[in-house]
């Protein structure tokens, strides 16, 4: 099973991460706006804020091997577990500083080479680019940056795939769906390179 998803909100990954990682953990790269690691929300553990809080609880991803990246905006406070537990944030201003190429290294570098899942948050690119999510954040990727950096993790053992946070009731100029099935595309294609 290798699954490539697409969704609404981002709990749809926390049990794909759970059927995916059952045996061994998986690695991560996530492409967002937050890295989605808060807790209790509401008085529910099940939001589409900490589905990777939940999956590294449950010993079903790896926070070693996880990598976050393009976060920014205002929520740095409900973060604090992603670097508590381990894994590897890379700001949007680190993103800028950096390059696409220097990012792509630093994903491989820190996933290696076991079983991987991307999760692609729309809202980790700029409105923009991706106007049409629930949770929009200004001076996110570019969609060619996005692109460019999920080609440069061809040949990992890609075993998962999903592009989240898509809401076409926000989207007027069709512009989040054209990205989002371009990522998908794209996911779809490493996926069918992978090492596995």
């Amino acid at each position: 099973m290798r699954p490539l998803s697409v969704g609404g909100d981002h709990s749809i990954t926390y049990p794909i991460l759970k059927a995916l990682g059952k045996k061994t953990p998986v690695g991560l790269v996530h492409i967002d706006a937050h890295c989605d690691t808060m807790g209790s929300f509401d008085g529910s553990k099940f939001h589409h804020g900490g589905p990777f809080r939940l999956a590294v609880l449950d010993g079903v991803l790896d926070p070693e091997r996880t990598i976050q990246i393009g976060i920014r905006g205002s929520s740095n406070m409900f973060w604090e577990f992603s670097h508590a537990s381990g894994m590897t944030v890379i700001y949007m201003e680190d993103f800028m500083r950096m390059g696409v190429d220097a990012v792509a290294a630093k994903a491989r570098d820190v996933v290696g080479d076991g079983p991987l899942y991307i999760s692609v948050d729309v809202d980790g690119f700029d409105p923009v680019y991706a106007p049409g999510t629930g949770t929009p954040e200004v001076g996110g990727l570019e969609a060619r940056e996005g692109i460019a950096l999920l080609r440069a993790l061809r040949g990992l053992n890609i075993i998962g795939a999903d592009v989240m946070e898509v809401a076409p009731q926000y989207d007027p100029t069709t512009n989040t769906i054209q990205l989002a099935a371009q990522l998908l595309f794209e996911e779809f294609a490493l996926m069918a390179t992978s090492c596995t």
